[in-house]
C-alpha cells in the first residue's frame, strides 16, 4: 500500500468517525452572513448637531414698524400696493421678533453686494462658530461642505467663502446648491447621503439660509409682493456623519429621505416663478395656484413615503379605499381613507412658509393644531427663513422637552420647482431641553396665541 493510498484511507476513517455536524454549519452560515452584511451594507447618516441663526434683538421687524418702512422707504410703491402688504403682514402669521439684515432698517437701504455678503457672513460663521466650538471640531476634520442659497450665488461661491473663513483642507468636498427654493435644505442633506454613501468614515457641513438684502421686490405687482412680508432673516448649520464611533453621541439618525419633483408639469414650474415685471423690477412670483399644486406634490410624495413608514393596517386601509373608489364608487361616497400619519410619527415639522401652508398641510392629514405648533411658532418668532425654517421647528421641539429617545420626527418642505421633500429621523439619544439653542432665551413664553384675521 502506497503513502497516498494509505492517507486517504485514514482521511476516509477521520471524517466518517467525524462528520460535520448541523450546529456546526450553521453556525458557520451564520458567521459568513454576518461578515457580508457589515461588508456590504449601507452606512447610516447621523446627525450629531445642528445650529440655528438667532438674530439679535436690534435687527426685529416689528410690526408696525415694518408697516412704516414698506409706507415711507420706497417711493416706487403706490398707495394699493402698500394697503396690500399690510393686509398680507397683518394675516401672514409673522410677529413681532422676526428679523431682517440691517441695511433693512436704513433708508435709503443698500441692496447691493457688499450689504449681501455681510448679511451672508453674519449668519454662516456665527452658526458654523457655535456649532463646531461646541463640540471641539477642527475645521480641518470636515471632509464634505454643502451650501443651499437659492437667489444669492457670488463668485467665489458660499462654500468658498466659509473654506476661506475657517480654514478647511484643500482636499475638501465642497458643494454650493442654488436656485432650488426653500426645499434645498432637504436637497441638501440628500446630496450628503449619497456622499457619505461613497466616502467612508466622514463628516459633512451642511449649510442651509436664504439671503434677505437683495431680495425685495420694489414694484407693484401683487403677486410678487407677498415674499416681500413673510421671508426673514435666518439660517441653519447642521452636522453629519457616518462614522461608526459618533453612534453614541448623534442626536438622530435619518430613517428616510424622498424627493419629489414637479418640475415636467407647467403650472407647478410656474408656481414659484423669479422674473422681470412690466416696469422690470425682478421679484418672485406666487401663483394663485400655489396651495394646489403643492397638496399634489405631497400626495405624489407621500405616495412614496408612506409605505415606508406606515404600519400595515394604514396602508391596507387606504389601498382599499383607492379600489373601492375605482370599482365600485357611487354618487356621495366618501373619498379616499387619509392615512393616519401620527402613527407613524411622534413629530412634524412642517415647513413654515405661511399660515396658509401650515393649515392645508394639517387639514390635508387631518393633523391636529398641536402637530403644527412648532411650525406655527416658528414663523411667528424667526418668519420664513426658507429652508432653514424645519431646523428652528426642531430646535423648538426640542427646547419644549418634546422630542424623547426612540421618537420619530418628519421633516417636510417644499420649494420653487415645484419640489417636495420629506426627511424622516429618529432620536436616538436623550436630549435635554435645557441645551442652548435658538429658542433657549425665551422658550418660556410659547406657544402664544396667534390671531385669526379673516
Amino acid at each position: 500500500m502506497d503513502l497516498f493510498t494509505d492517507f486517504s484511507l485514514q482521511s476516509s476513517c477521520f471524517f466518517a468517525e467525524a462528520p460535520i455536524s448541523l450546529t456546526h454549519f450553521l453556525t458557520v452560515s451564520a458567521i459568513i452572513l454576518v461578515l457580508l452584511y457589515y461588508a456590504f451594507r449601507v452606512n447610516s447618516v447621523y446627525l450629531l448637531d445642528y445650529s440655528c441663526y438667532r438674530p439679535p434683538d436690534s435687527l426685529r421687524a416689528v410690526i408696525p414698524y415694518f408697516m412704516e418702512y414698506i409706507e415711507t422707504g420706497n417711493n416706487k410703491f403706490g398707495r394699493d400696493s402698500i394697503d396690500f402688504q399690510t393686509k398680507v403682514i397683518e394675516r401672514s402669521g409673522v410677529g413681532d421678533e422676526a428679523s431682517v439684515p440691517i441695511t433693512l432698517h436704513q433708508m435709503p437701504a443698500d441692496f447691493s453686494l457688499k450689504p449681501t455678503k455681510e448679511e451672508t457672513e453674519e449668519i454662516l460663521f456665527t452658526i458654523i462658530k457655535d456649532l463646531l466650538s461646541k463640540h471641539n471640531i477642527n475645521p480641518k476634520s470636515i471632509d464634505i461642505l454643502v451650501s443651499n442659497c437659492s437667489l444669492f450665488c457670488p463668485t467665489p461661491s458660499i462654500t468658498a467663502m466659509v473654506v476661506n473663513r475657517f480654514g478647511f483642507r484643500s482636499n475638501i468636498k465642497s458643494f454650493t446648491l442654488s436656485g432650488m427654493g426653500c426645499s434645498a435644505g432637504m436637497l441638501s442633506i440628500s446630496l450628503v447621503k449619497d456622499l457619505l454613501r461613497v466616502h467612508k468614515n466622514s463628516l459633512a457641513l451642511v449649510l442651509s439660509l436664504e439671503a434677505i438684502t437683495p431680495n425685495g421686490y420694489k414694484g407693484k405687482n401683487k403677486s410678487m409682493l407677498v415674499p416681500n412680508t413673510i421671508f426673514r432673516m435666518g439660517g441653519a448649520a447642521i452636522l453629519l456623519s457616518n462614522r461608526k464611533q459618533d453612534r453614541r453621541k448623534a442626536k438622530y439618525k435619518l430613517q428616510h429621505l424622498v424627493r419629489t419633483h414637479m418640475g415636467s408639469d407647467d403650472r407647478a414650474y410656474h408656481s414659484i416663478f423669479q422674473q422681470q415685471d412690466e416696469e422690470g423690477f425682478v421679484g418672485v412670483s406666487l401663483s394663485r395656484a400655489l396651495l394646489h399644486v403643492a397638496a399634489n406634490a405631497l400626495k405624489t410624495n407621500l405616495s412614496e413615503l408612506g409605505p415606508l413608514v406606515l404600519p400595515y393596517s394604514e396602508q391596507l386601509q387606504f389601498g382599499w379605499s383607492v379600489l373601492r373608489q375605482k370599482f365600485w364608487a357611487t354618487r356621495g361616497q366618501k373619498q379616499t381613507y387619509v392615512p393616519k400619519f401620527k402613527k407613524a410619527f411622534e413629530h412634524f415639522c412642517i415647513h413654515a412658509g405661511g399660515r396658509a401652508v401650515i393649515d392645508a398641510v394639517e387639514d390635508n392629514l387631518k393633523l391636529e393644531k398641536e402637530d403644527g405648533e412648532a411650525s406655527r411658532m416658528t414663523l411667528y418668532r424667526f418668519g420664513n427663513t426658507s429652508s432653514s425654517s424645519v431646523w428652528y421647528e426642531l430646535c423648538y421641539l426640542e427646547a419644549k422637552g418634546k422630542m424623547k429617545k426612540g421618537d420619530r420626527v418628519w421633516q417636510l418642505a417644499f420649494g420653487s420647482g415645484f419640489k417636495s421633500n420629506s426627511a424622516v429621523w429618529k432620536c436616538i439619544s436623550d436630549i435635554d431641553p435645557k441645551e442652548r439653542n435658538a429658542w433657549s432665551d425665551r422658550i418660556h413664553r410659547y406657544p402664544v396665541d396667534i390671531p385669526t384675521m379673516h
